[in-house]
């Protein structure tokens, strides 16, 4: 057990990653279009404005260098440098399978479909339902064909907001930004990267790739995933430690003897603990030893994290649920 639950999340991560880029070779679904809907007879654009391999860059790159120059300048550990990058990739991750799964299969046509579909000369509505379906089209390139469907909604948008939203959160905890000190400087410092999101959306309307309802989604699904990943392995943005991950749930196969045997740490708070009614040493949010988490599990707090929520035993929570009903059933029978 010791060698395969900590790897399942990594193995989760992987599969989604990889049902992303096979979504890309499905044919989707392609939705019946009008001949004179204004919304879909813009011009194709041969070069787009930030094209795929720059979108890597912003989306991965840019998040991936920043996070270890913020944590060599703050705390200086590599569980958070660990933590952060599998964040990141975790938050891309459900952006891009979310984002494909929507495209093909709600087939909405691109505001550039008339040009790419190149409809036979003489092509008209029919009379009865006015919509023609892609059969129409003299497009012979079957990638500019199965592209011309997949406008709902916007890769570039939640990839863009997916990175650059989770390096926004990631340097919102670092400094503290909910401090409730009112510091201008770290605010822009935090949201500056959604303002690179924020441009890579708006080309995609430049180019006519999206409409803007499309790329409004696709930021929504980018910022719900950076956010649900980050949260993954950090505390929230008003913790007293906000600035560090949570701790390993398992220990390493080399502390497995050690595991056995809490020890003491000076330098975790339990989540959602403020900090005020506590003693002298849980004032700041410090605990003094490790906590035994469910039946031989321990909760591993290592030196510079934050203590995972508890129970973190599934099988144990629904068991107890289930004996919860089961009394209150019961109850309820004898009145």
């Amino acid at each position: 057990m010791t060698l395969t639950r900590p790897a399942i999340p990594r193995l989760l991560t992987l599969a989604l990653g990889a049902l992303f880029f096979a979504l890309n070779e499905v044919e989707g679904f392609r939705r019946r279009f009008s001949l004179h809907d204004e919304s879909i007879q813009y011009p194709y654009t041969l070069h787009e404005r930030v094209p795929d391999w720059l979108l890597g860059i912003v989306c991965l790159v840019v998040p991936a260098v920043t996070m270890p120059l913020v944590n060599l300048i703050s705390v200086r550990t590599l569980w958070d440098l660990h933590n952060s990058e599998l964040g990141l990739i975790l938050s891309l991750a459900l952006a891009g399978s979310i984002t494909n799964i929507l495209k093909i299969t709600a087939g909405r046509p691109r505001p550039d479909l008339i040009a790419r579909c190149q409809p036979a000369s003489g092509s008209e509505n029919p009379a009865v339902f006015g919509l023609v379906d892609w059969h129409i089209c003299t497009q012979t390139s079957q990638s500019i064909m199965r592209d011309g469907w997949r406008s709902f909604s916007s890769g570039h948008s939640s990839l863009s907001f997916a990175g650059l939203g989770y390096l926004t959160f990631y340097l919102m905890g670092k400094l503290h930004l909910f401090d409730e000190r009112g510091h201008t400087s770290k605010s822009w410092i935090s949201v500056f990267p959604l303002f690179g999101a924020t441009v890579v959306a708006i080309t995609r309307t430049m180019d006519y790739r999206h409409h803007w309802q499309d790329v409004f989604v696709g930021m929504l699904i980018g910022l719900a995933t950076a956010y649900f990943s980050y949260r993954q392995y950090y505390p929230s943005l008003e913790h007293p430690l906000s600035h560090r991950p949570f701790a390993p749930r398992y220990a390493p196969i080399t502390d497995a003897a050690e595991s056995e045997h809490p020890t003491d740490s000076s330098s975790t708070v339990p989540p959602g603990d403020n900090g005020k009614g506590k003693g002298p040493d849980e004032e700041q949010g410090v605990v003094t030893s490790a906590r035994v988490a469910d039946e031989g599990e321990i909760d591993h707090e290592a030196e510079g994290t934050v203590p995972r929520g508890r129970p973190p035993n599934l099988e144990r929570v629904w068991s107890e649920k289930s004996r919860i009903s089961t009394r209150r059933s019961v109850t309820r029978t004898e009145v």
